[in-house]
């Protein structure tokens, strides 16, 4: 291992050496914005960052012109769109994801982005887009009088989009967005938007109105009882639940907020009473002061179907993709919260073997035309724009309600369809049903995406200009010759496979945007332990990937998915009910110029082994994007693999790998470094059988003894994600973990331990050996709503002067540099959590570190001392230093090292990069490690 001998003596160098001069993506400020910033000759207004590309784009008078100083030159005119996200409920976490996603897509020559932010109080700001990469609004919230441009009222914010966007784009959801809200104060200042109206919104959002507008129509619903305001009508609830034939003190209902989304309060309740108590617990939590009591759909099927307008001249003709059916996964514990198990908010966005989806899905084939059928009409009759979501339930005949009148539509031979939820503004998450479903009818995320907008621009005659040819950025996969190869591989079969299932999607789409570039995606299958796969790693299955398969949740159900589409019965009717969706489609769209055609073709998957796709890549010369998580990806096997082939990769060798995923070895290699400000946790190793037949309280005291301290923390020795990391505080808490190993349960319950925490999730199978270190107490950082402080939202004691961070490197061997770290800051319990790390809308990073917190000369230090980390262990490409830090003296405590850190939409590394003068955008960093990794052999 190479060492410097002192800090300062190691060259550093700015981030032109690293990062390439690719251009970013072009964002379009408003005029005002514009031209004050080319009249100071600043990079910033009032806190707005602004992206460069080659040439500077302002704007006056209403015309584009290129370069300052230059000749004047007009360019074709391109379509402004304002990204609007945030708002005041609980899914503006989710809000920003879908933000993130549609800014990644839409991007282009011919369309330009502008973002804006709404916030819990309903404040308007205009934003950079490196603000929507954040992990989640409360990383910039409490800044944003600094960071970005307000708008005194939200007239003056719909002024200013009149005045300098063609169109918006609202991805708010819940509250503000879904409600009418948002689309009632753009019809007042004549912006015109896309989705549906603010009459058809407010009817549509409000479950209990539009269940009463549902059953006007003629549809089935689900026999509902509506409580609201302080007076709860006990009276009337219990004479619903006896006209229900509902037992008033164990009747099945769910109870659920009337508006709010993304399953959020939805809960299930037993009779009267606990039915008043949940009702109440979502009414004092400030979710909803309405609230309905649905009776509990026992043996039913949830299904959800995303609808495309495709009419013309005030037309509609909408179109129903292939629905989704929703599996719910239950284990056999005999929980009782197991028994109730709904598909919540949990299960809706954290990759989860929870739940599986199905598209289409495994009904009769009556009950899917029932569903496209019903959702056509719903969309029509509920006065529906653009696009929606229609969730809903198929009852087999064993499930019907006896209550729905004979002519209700909904019966089909095969049972009953039932409609309950209309999404006004869908989840645009990278993976979310929009992106599953329109895959599987031919289009890629840029094309649905663009198709939707260029739509909602044919109903505003003053953007009849824009609606000429447009064009996907997703290539054409008949035009791959000439082009560099690069296999994403992803999965695996550690507990770290569904992050690394959202790593590899993030890195495949965003690769795709270099056009010089054929991105494959593929996935290495779990092995198996009863198999001779389990002893050759060479004959592990590896999947290469048709676009639409990728686009899942969990590995488990990719595997599923090529399974399925190769069965011929099941492929069969894939192939027929997609044919009729996009002859549906292309029938409608046709008429419009600006529509080219699909751009996803229906291929099938390839299964080799992992030998054999080695070669593959050695013969088309590919380059392989590691995104496996742990386990083969990361502990140097598939690196030396690689290697033995001359096949480049990226990230560390195979040496420096191997390493860094023994947390014990890597402490081993850098402990000589305590002269440098680098030091380590002391470590006592176990292996699980020993702990398993031992005595908690004799383990607990040695250890205790052994690390000199009161308060532990284990994790699993060879393992990241946070999976398995808990702190522990006595006996009986080592008791509860063991028991966990024991059982091998997926995860420990929340405060299972005696210290408050979060869901553990816990690695499956569980791992050989655990590592105890003492517990390190850092200052908590708590982030308060600025109405709450006048500290800009952000209090911090600092008495024990450290802090977590987590900072990427990057560069070539021996001279890896830092990127801007970020200091972690937990929302629940001691552990940064499974979601706090990887699922966006989730966790809090402060990137860079607050001056509040670290000063500027420590910061340096600390930053100094990553880089010898980085540099002793000899990583190249790139990797993720976990450490704590002291904020006064930029001393580094190392936690562990990642070789192959998450790359999910949410990932600290993008935020890190973002931090970069100038910003480096996701798709530009992810080219960059590429082109690191293509360079290994040269």
């Amino acid at each position: 291992m190479r060492t410097s001998s002192t800090l300062s003596s190691k060259p550093r160098f700015d981030s032109s050496s690293i990062f390439p001069r690719i251009q970013s993506p072009d964002i379009i400020l408003p005029a005002s914005v514009a031209v004050n910033r080319m009249s100071s000759g600043q990079n910033r207004f009032r806190g707005i960052g602004v992206v460069h590309s080659s040439s500077e784009v302002v704007a006056i008078d209403d015309r584009e012109v290129e370069g300052v100083g230059e000749k004047k030159r007009e360019k074709p005119r391109v379509l402004k769109v304002g990204l609007i996200c945030g708002g005041p409920s609980a899914e503006r976490g989710i809000s920003l994801n879908s933000a993130r996603s549609v800014l990644d897509h839409i991007q282009g020559d011919d369309l330009h982005v502008s973002c804006y932010y709404i916030d819990p109080n309903l404040n308007a700001y205009a934003i950079s887009s490196a603000q929507v990469y954040s992990n989640t609004p409360a990383d910039f919230d409490f800044k944003l009088e600094s960071l970005a441009q307000g708008f005194e009222t939200l007239t003056d914010f719909a002024e200013h989009l009149a005045a300098y966007v063609d169109i918006v784009f609202p991805v708010i959801h819940g509250r503000f967005g879904e409600d009418g809200g948002i689309q009632e104060l753009l019809e007042k200042s004549n912006v015109p938007f896309i989705g549906t109206r603010s009459k058809e919104c407010r009817t549509a959002f409000d479950k209990y109105d539009a269940s009463l507008e549902l059953k006007r129509q003629g549809f089935i619903t689900v026999p509902n009882f509506v409580l609201q305001g302080n007076e709860l009508d006990e009276s009337g609830l219990s004479r619903w639940f006896s006209n229900n034939q509902l037992d008033a003190n164990s009747g099945k209902v769910v109870v659920k907020p009337t508006r709010a989304g993304s399953s959020i309060g939805v809960t299930v309740a037993y009779g009267v009473d606990d039915s008043l108590t949940k009702v109440r617990e979502i009414m004092s939590e400030g979710i909803d002061d309405k609230v309905i009591v649905e009776i509990f759909l026992g043996g039913g099927k949830e299904f959800t179907a995303i609808v495309l307008d495709v009419g013309s001249d005030s037309i509609q003709q909408p179109v129903v993709f292939l629905p989704t059916e929703v599996e719910l996964q239950t284990s056999n514990s005999g929980d009782i919260s197991e028994k109730d198990a709904i598909f919540n908010y949990r299960r809706k966005y954290l990759p989860t073997q929870q739940v599986v989806y199905h598209t289409p899905p495994r009904f009769p084939l009556d009950v899917i035309n029932k569903i496209r059928e019903g959702a056509s009409i719903l969309f029509k009759k509920l006065g529906l724009r653009d696009f929606a979501r229609i969730d809903g339930w198929f009852l087999p005949p064993s499930a019907a309600m006896s209550a729905s009148e004979a002519n209700d539509f909904g019966k089909t031979e095969s049972g009953t369809v039932i409609f309950t939820d209309i999404n006004l503004i869908s989840g645009m998450e990278q993976t979310s049903f929009l992106f599953q479903q329109a895959s599987k009818v031919g289009f890629s995320h840029s094309n649905i995406l663009r198709t939707i907008i260029q739509h909602a621009c044919i109903q505003f005659p003053n953007l009849a200009s824009f609606c000429n040819k447009s064009s996907s950025r997703t290539s054409n996969p008949s035009k791959h010759e000439g082009l560099q190869k690069v296999f994403v591989i992803f999965g695996g079969d550690t507990s770290e496979r569904q992050v690394s299932l959202m790593s590899g999607t993030n890195v495949w789409l965003n690769l795709q945007v270099s056009g010089d570039l054929e991105v494959t995606p593929c996935l290495l299958a779990p092995g198996n332990d009863d198999s001779p796969e389990a002893t050759d790693v060479g004959s592990r299955a590896v999947w290469s990937l048709p676009y639409s398969l990728v686009l899942r949740h969990t590995t488990e159900e990719v595997l599923d998915a090529c399974t399925e589409a190769l069965d011929p019965t099941r492929a069969e009717l894939t192939s027929k009910l997609r044919k009729k969706v996009m002859d549906e489609i292309e029938n409608g769209l046709k008429k419009h110029n600006w529509f080219t055609g699909f751009d996803i073709s229906d291929q099938q998957p390839i299964k080799f082994t992992l030998n054999k796709w080695i070669k593959l890549a050695k013969k088309v010369q590919a380059t392989v994007f590691i995104a496996v998580h742990g386990g083969i990806g990361e502990d140097g096997t598939l690196q030396s693999l690689l290697e033995a082939e001359k096949v480049p990769y990226t990230g560390p060798g195979f040496s420096a790998s191997k390493i860094c995923m023994d947390k014990v070895a890597t402490s081993l290699s850098v402990n000589h470094l305590t002269s440098f400000g680098v030091l380590t946790i002391n470590k006592d190793v176990r292996r699980k059988e020993d702990l398993l037949n031992s005595s908690c309280f004799d383990v607990w005291g040695e250890v205790t003894s052994k690390l000199k301290c009161e308060t532990l923390c284990i994790k699993p020795a060879r393992d990241g994600c946070s999976t398995g990391v808990a702190r522990i505080c006595c006996a009986s808490d080592l008791g509860v973990y063991v028991k966990a190993l024991e059982d091998c349960l997926p995860r420990i319950p929340p405060n299972s331990l005696n210290k408050a925490h979060g869901v553990i999730e816990m690695p499956v199978p569980p791992p050989e050996f655990l590592i105890f270190e003492p517990f390190i107490e850092t200052d908590e950082i708590t982030i308060i709503p600025k109405s709450k402080t006048k500290n800009e939202g952000l209090l911090w004691k600092g008495k024990s002067r450290w802090v977590e961070i987590t900072v990427g490197v990057i560069g070539k061997r021996g001279s890896m540099r830092s990127l801007m770290p970020s200091v972690t800051v937990k929302e629940s319990g001691d552990i940064l959590s499974l979601e706090e790390k990887f699922q966006g809308g989730t966790g809090i990073n402060l990137t860079p570190p607050p001056l509040s917190i670290m000063s500027t000369e420590a910061l340096m230090k600390c930053k100094e001392r990553i880089e010898l980390i980085a540099n002793t262990l000899e990583l190249e490409g790139f990797s993720r230093i976990d450490a704590f830090v002291n904020v006064d003296n930029g001393e580094v405590l190392v936690i562990e090292v990642n070789t192959v850190p998450g790359m999910t939409p949410s990932t600290v590394l993008i935020h890190q990069a973002l931090a970069e003068e100038p910003p480096v955008y996701p798709h530009v960093f992810f080219r960059t490690l590429l082109d690191l990794g293509s360079q290994r052999f040269m």
